[in-house]
């Protein structure tokens, strides 16, 4: 639920951002420098100030999830909106297409392989920060059951839990490759 929620709205500003971003050049210039600052921060580094602010491991585990994996996704969608040809521009003057038009046929379409593909490796950090962090906030989750199963010398559950951690890793990049697949720009 954490991975979820952390991502989903990761997903909705780092794509909200992005295409903001990549239209437009005085907000790339001036918002670069910020992110490319926060996105190299660890994970782990986030989640002192995160139990500090929300004292409690459910809102602090979604808050470190939507600072890690917002980047990806971000920057990938900005990628695309400034890769989008000058010719597919002029193409929606010329037509007089709408702001609503040119972001849903022209634009979106354009951008959506680099969106997904931002989506994914998103997805990639979200899991593994939710692990990392329920290891140090501790009381539910995967993370806090591979602690739990090392406190306790129970190696063999480790090893179970970290196979199936591995297993849903890949399930949710497979799940996203198959979604990119249907969108990729000309199919």
């Amino acid at each position: 639920q954490r991975v979820g929620i952390g991502y989903a709205l990761a997903g909705v500003v780092g794509v909200g951002l992005g295409i903001l971003v990549g239209k437009s050049l005085v907000a790339f210039r001036s918002l670069d420098p910020i992110f490319q600052v926060l996105r190299t921060i660890p994970p782990l580094a986030w989640l002192p100030l995160s139990l500090a602010t929300f004292n409690q491991a459910q809102p602090s585990g979604i808050f470190v999830i939507f600072m890690t994996s917002i980047w990806p996704t971000l920057i990938n969608t900005a990628f695309g909106v400034m890769s989008l040809p000058v010719d597919h521009r002029n193409v929606a003057r010329v037509f007089r297409f709408s702001r609503f038009k040119y972001l849903t046929k022209v634009l979106l379409p354009y951008s959506m392989p680099h969106i997904l593909t931002g989506l994914r490796l998103s997805m990639g950090v979200a899991w593994m920060v939710i692990v990392a962090g329920e290891m140090l906030a501790g009381g539910i989750g995967i993370g806090f059951f591979v602690w739990d199963s090392w406190n306790a010398l129970s190696l063999e559950r480790v090893l179970s839990a970290i196979l199936l951690i591995g297993v849903v890793g890949l399930l949710l990049d497979r799940a996203f490759e198959s979604v990119g697949r249907r969108f990729a720009y000309g199919s």
